[in-house]
Parts: C-alpha cells; structure tokens; sequence
C-alpha cells in the first residue's frame, strides 16, 4: 500500500524540465546536491516543503525521491547521463534543445518498461497499460527503480538504521579508514560531549587535519541544532569535524554546516555512506545481471538449402 504524499511536494512528472533547466543554468552538468538547490531556489521551494521526509525505508526527503524518478526518466530517453560519481550531465544532441514534452517523455519510457517485460516474462502474463497512470505514481509505470531506491539500498538503509548504536559507530569507524583516515578511534564511554571518534586526515601525504566524527542513527531529518551542538563540541585541538547520519540533513543543517563565519562541518548523509559502503565494499558484493535481447537470437534462423546452394562451388550445409 502506497503511502500519502504531501500535496506541496511536486511530482516528478513535473520535474523533468526543473531538472532539464537547473543542469543547463550549473552549465551542462551537476551532482544530486546542486541539481536540487537549484531547482529549490527556481521554483521556491520552501524549507518546509524541501525537508518533507519520503515515507519510507530511503535516506531521501520526498523532493530527492521524486527527483531521481524525473532523473530517471531523462536518463532512459536518452536526455541526460551520469558517471561512477553521480554527476549527471545533458547529453550534446540535447544542449540546445529549447523545451521538453514531460508527457512524451513519461509515456516513451514507460512503453520501453512494457516492451521489457513482454520479452523477459511469459506473453501469457498480464501487462500494465503503457499510459502514465493517472495516479501519477513511478511505481506504477514498469520502469527501472532510480539507483538511490534499489530495493539493495532500501533494506540496507533498515539495516543501518536499526544497527546497535556502538556497532554503527564502528562501522563508520571502518569507512573513515578506507577513504584515507588513520588513527581512527571510537569514544568507548558515553558523555563524551557529541564526539564519538576521533582520526587523522593527511592529504597528499603533507598536510594533516585532527579530526572528530559524530554517528547519529536517523531514520528522518538531522536539524541545524545537530550542527550546532557538535560544533559546541569540538576542543581547539580538533580542526576538522564530520558528522554521519544514516538519514538526511535538513537546509537548515547544510546551511549551518557551511556558515562561513564559524568552524566548517562535513556531512555524510545516509546515502553518501552507502556510497561509501558500496565503493569499498563493505559487507556488500556486486551481483551482476543480464537482460535478454529475444529478437538478436530470433535471427539466427535456420537457412534454406537454397540460400546456401546458390554457388556450387562454396561449401554446402
């Protein structure tokens, strides 16, 4: 049973040409972040309604679910792609091109999504009606879930957020280390004023930065008031802190977070940490899959004697 959205939250049908006009105004290209702060700022988005939390087992608010659905949709039809970093960028033929047709493009996608699964399935089987559904749901439309919502994703995130407290911490202790962090330490005693760890960044083998990191178990939104009191937190000795959440950080957060008038805070929201999971390899294998082409084996038809008999001189089947 699908949830309620929130009437404020635009659908993704409607943010396929935000998204085509935001990548165009960051100049052809951008990652998930920029993508949605511009369409925030271009279509004034308020707070309230940029930090409305999908319902359900993801690390999105419901404008980043709805938008990797339009993202998705781009992608299949051909507008927009992406690379191993998840930086998406317009296609050449598409650069120039002055308006999109949103309904077009759903109903192109979703046909694709039908014609897939006639192939790969029984033609006995019941296939959905290639129209976009009128309750204007992804779900319903036999299309490829976005990469952030893999069903691999989604209990991965249920997994992390309903570890023990002390063992996510560890395992965040882990994902420091592999992206280049050394000494890294968990805190073993609580009341440890909102640090949990500690670690030492050297980048490019010269400079090196004593850091702190603090793991907070969301399954929704981290507030700027998280921000604040981390940064309470920190000793003088301390000039880099990070905080990792298996949520999501509200505007407010992110803003707090960069304030250029005090100490800078790095944020892991939960999917950058699954990234992180993923890119390592940590407790997670690759299971690569194939999809059938039917009509490439089709033909390869037995030939007629005829065909074959045309030159007597070649060799006969």
């Amino acid at each position: 049973m699908r949830t309620k959205i929130d009437p404020r939250v635009p659908r993704y049908s409607g943010l396929i040409t935000p998204t085509y006009n935001a990548l165009r105004t960051l100049g052809g290209s951008g990652s998930n972040e920029e993508i949605l702060n511009q369409i925030i700022a271009d279509l004034a988005i308020p707070d309230e309604v940029s930090d409305i939390s999908h319902q359900g087992n993801t690390n999105m608010s419901e404008l980043q679910y709805q938008l990797a659905w339009a993202r998705t949709y781009m992608k299949n039809y051909g507008i927009i792609e992406n690379s191993s970093r998840s930086i998406w960028s317009i296609k050449p033929e598409y650069m120039r091109v002055e308006s999109l047709d949103d309904k077009a493009i759903i109903s192109a996608v979703v046909r694709q999504g039908v014609e897939r699964r006639k192939n790969n399935h029984s033609a006995s089987e019941e296939t959905p009606n290639p129209n976009q559904p009128e309750d204007d749901s992804p779900e319903n439309d036999e299309v490829e879930y976005p990469d952030e919502a893999k069903p691999w994703r989604v209990r991965l995130t249920e997994i992390l957020q309903t570890m023990d407290p002390y063992g996510f911490e560890r395992l965040s202790q882990r994902v420091l280390r592999e992206c280049g962090f050394s000494q890294v330490e968990v805190t073993k005693k609580s009341g440890d004023g909102g640090i949990d760890g500690t670690g030492k960044l050297k980048i490019n083998g010269i400079f090196s930065f004593n850091v702190a990191f603090q793991c907070k178990r969301y399954s929704g939104l981290v507030g700027a008031g998280a921000i604040r009191d981390f940064r309470g937190s920190l000793t003088t000795d301390i000039e880099k802190g990070v905080l990792i959440t298996t949520g999501t950080f509200s505007k407010a957060a992110k803003e707090e977070a960069s304030n250029p008038g005090k100490q800078q805070i790095d944020l892991i929201d939960g999917e950058e940490f699954i990234n992180k999971i993923a890119e390592y390899g940590i407790g997670v294998k690759e299971i690569k899959s194939y999809e059938i082409d039917e009509d490439f084996f089709k033909n390869y038809r037995v030939k007629e004697k005829s065909e074959w008999k045309q030159n007597e001189n070649h060799i006969t089947i």
